[in-house]
């Protein structure tokens, strides 16, 4: 499932972020690069540090409060998030993500929650293919792209300006895509059903199945 969220980050979060990475040391992004993507891995990573840290964590707040985040993603560890940097010239090529980051977190889901507005740089697109086609992806300064770790993806080289965005992984409670997917569009329509109707019998049925399917499929 690949779907967006605006304003992932309120404004002042947005503007920290930006005025921090604005006078930052970056490093060369091959650096976190597994061994074959070390080949076509061209950009700069933020380097670490006390700010880094807090800025990592700021990220975190950010997606624990946002609703469609939790129940589309189902996090149990969100990890290995970096700061990310290209300036012109400077792309990432065809790769899949690791399977194992970090401590040995697996990587269900990744993001990418874009920085500035695409009006600031040229080129420099989120690349998805599917199995028949792809999907280019520029989005505006404070959205989040969801999408399978699992998926080939690229970023177009960047022809003008500079590009930042922050990426990260998760592992999620629920391993499998298309149960978290059935949780997801069950917990949708049990949120409706309370909305418009309240607690209802229906609305007790749905919730039971949410949990049962979730205690069956968590780990």
């Amino acid at each position: 499932m690949i779907f967006t969220i605006p304003d992932i980050l309120a404004p002042e979060e947005l503007e920290y972020i930006t005025s921090s990475l604005a006078d930052a040391e970056f490093v060369d992004g091959k650096l976190t690069a597994g061994w074959h993507a070390k080949l076509v891995k061209n950009n700069q990573q933020l380097k670490h540090s006390e700010s880094q840290h807090e800025l990592k964590e700021l990220i975190k707040k950010a997606l624990s409060r946002n609703a469609l985040f939790q129940m589309a993603v189902r996090p149990k560890i969100v990890h290995s998030i970096l700061f990310s940097r290209y300036d012109t010239g400077m792309s990432y090529g065809r790769h899949t993500d690791n399977a194992l980051m970090g401590s040995f977190s697996r990587s269900d889901v990744s993001f990418t929650i874009f920085l500035n507005s695409p009006s600031t740089y040229e080129g420099g697109e989120l690349v998805i293919e599917g199995a028949d086609d792809e999907k280019a992806y520029k989005l505006e300064a404070a959205e989040m792209l969801v999408y399978p770790s699992t998926s080939l993806h690229r970023v177009a080289p960047v022809t003008k300006g500079t590009r930042f965005v922050v990426v990260g992984w998760v592992q999620s409670l629920v391993r499998d895509a298309s149960e978290r997917e059935i949780l997801f569009e069950l917990d949708t329509v049990r949120h409706a059903i309370f909305a418009k109707d309240g607690k209802t019998c229906e609305f007790d049925l749905i919730a039971k199945s949410v949990a049962n399917l979730l205690r069956k499929w968590a780990e």
